[in-house]
């Protein structure tokens, strides 16, 4: 699966060991899709996926993903993981809004 948009945040990388004594790194990040209803999703890249994708702040991306979900004492979570990563670049200004609903025209005014 694909996903694309701009990244808004970056959280802290974050490692450890595993019960088999591995070592793990993962960095976060948060990304935020286009459209009428963008909506804010958290994104993984794991040991040295961090280091070979540099995302930064304000660039739009496009991430090759995969969704994973996995039961823990009853309750499940959900990861999304990037396994590559297409970089746009940094984003373009702000475009203005139009709103499609405002005429200036008086035939489009409602008496109500």
């Amino acid at each position: 699966m694909e996903l694309t948009g701009k990244i808004i945040q970056k959280l802290p990388e974050v490692g450890g060991k595993s019960k088999s004594g591995n070592e793990w790194r993962k960095q976060e990040f948060i990304l935020e899709t286009p459209g009428q209803y963008p909506k804010k999703v958290c994104v993984a890249l794991w040991g040295d996926k961090i280091d070979q994708f540099s995302i930064n702040i304000g660039e739009t991306v496009t991430l090759g993903i995969d969704v994973e979900s996995r039961e823990y004492n009853g309750r499940w979570y959900t990861e999304v993981k990037a396994f590559k990563v297409e970089n746009k670049g940094a984003s373009a200004a702000a475009m203005p809004e139009v709103d499609s609903f405002h005429s200036e025209g008086e035939e489009d005014k409602l008496p109500f």
